[in-house]
């Protein structure tokens, strides 16, 4: 399938319809989304907890690309290109650990931490080593958190992040550290992997654990995010209610979502939890006793943002569940997940790791089975684009956002 094909399906797409089959499966189509998506995205792939001291890294695993995200001895947390500059093999083999010299197993060309080139061994008089440097990705730190993207030309940082900054602040995420972290490999492409998180149809059928600290009239209207399901005048009363409360505490509220089409798929909004809940655990009581950010004492709220199609950051007032999701291949797609607390709290002593990660983790695991089910279906010879619901507005949204940006993507190139 070449390019003309494929804006020819982008335009025959139905309004109010799951996209066709060959947008789940077709390896042409899953390149192309890497090019245009992924790779063009700021995305959140750690907190700098996760690399603490000099040398520590990680690897980013994308499409034909390898990232080692690492700290260097002035504390500058960079991001190199896993790519030798000698003949490309990969440098770094294991996909975290510490390194003082970034060291080429193959011709053991080796690097300083900071990317620049410290030796290459018997080369001709004229080789010049400040030529040869690591390859370097567009990195920015912000509030602990580490964004990258992969483009020549990225779009500008700050215009991206500057909807959700007030969002991120609240929660104090510099100040925090991961205590738990894990990946849920997960059969199914990236888009019904996302879909999935744009509605909250499935919720009450899938997801107790959820059901049961969310309002009812939460999950109907706000469960995939702001303007995802019907309006209920019940919960904007609440709603109403809780913004005034917060307010008197002093607390950012609110809500944002993207109002004409851009290069962005951003939401946020901050909401109150099930009637009594102060934090996202099974008893409702906080996981942990120190809380995090600018909160004093408990506002019973939560946060969910959407900084990027990649990334969600669901917050209570005392931790954080960031998501990163990965494409791997046309047929499966990486959840990754880190539990974040204050910096200060120590495990058995100021937080329950069992309480914090009960909700997140019972969910994900439901979560990757919808989606395999889903993905099984959608590879069925009788399977065809069905029929949206009032609660799937998030999915129709972010497809109409996707195949427009897809398009106009097909066309510059």
């Amino acid at each position: 399938m070449d390019k003309n094909q494929i804006k020819f399906l982008i335009k025959s797409q139905k309004s109010n319809y799951s996209l066709d089959q060959l947008f789940y499966v077709d390896e042409m189509i899953f390149k192309l989304d890497l090019e245009n998506f992924f790779f063009k995205q700021w995305i959140f792939v750690g907190h700098v907890s996760r690399i603490p001291t000099i040398g520590d890294y990680f690897l980013l695993n994308v499409g034909n690309e390898s990232i080692i995200i690492i700290r260097d001895s002035n504390n500058i947390i960079h991001a190199h290109y896993n790519v030798c500059r000698h003949r490309g093999s990969r440098i770094c083999l294991k996909d975290e650990g510490n390194k003082k010299l970034l060291v080429c197993p193959y011709h053991a060309w080796s690097y300083n931490i900071n990317g620049t080139l410290k030796s290459a061994r018997l080369m001709n008089s004229d080789f010049n080593s400040r030529n040869w440097n690591l390859h370097g990705c567009n990195i920015k730190v912000y509030q602990g958190l580490i964004f990258i993207n992969f483009s020549k030309d990225p779009v500008s940082f700050d215009e991206f992040i500057e909807p959700n900054k007030p969002f991120i602040e609240l929660h104090g995420l510099k100040d925090a550290k991961i205590a738990y972290r894990k990946i849920y490999p997960t059969n199914g492409n990236w888009k019904l992997t996302l879909d999935n998180f744009h509605e909250c149809y499935h919720c009450q059928p899938s997801h107790p654990e959820y059901c049961s600290v969310h309002d009812p009239e939460y999950i109907l209207s706000y469960g995939g995010g702001s303007g995802t399901g019907p309006h209920s005048q019940k919960f904007s009363k609440r709603l109403e209610e809780w913004n005034e409360k917060t307010k008197k505490l002093g607390y950012f509220t609110g809500e944002y979502s993207e109002r004409n089409f851009n290069n962005f798929s951003r939401g946020a909004e901050r909401t109150p939890l099930s009637e009594g809940k102060l934090s996202e655990t099974k008893s409702g009581k906080p996981a942990s006793k120190k809380l995090m950010g600018k909160f004093k004492e408990h506002d019973h709220g939560y946060t969910g943002i959407g900084p990027s199609p990649f990334n969600s950051l669901m917050m209570c007032n005392d931790f954080a569940t960031l998501f990163t999701f990965v494409p791997k291949s046309p047929l499966q797609t990486d959840v990754e997940i880190m539990w974040l607390v204050h910096k200060d709290a120590e495990e058995g002593k100021d937080y329950n790791l069992e309480d914090m990660i009960w909700l997140w983790d019972k969910t994900t695991i439901a979560d990757k089975r919808i989606i395999e089910d889903n993905q099984k279906g959608v590879l069925s010879s009788k399977y065809q684009p069905g029929p949206l619901s009032t609660m799937e507005l998030g999915v129709e949204s972010f497809k109409n956002w996707y195949l427009e940006t897809f398009y106009l993507a097909l066309g510059r190139n």
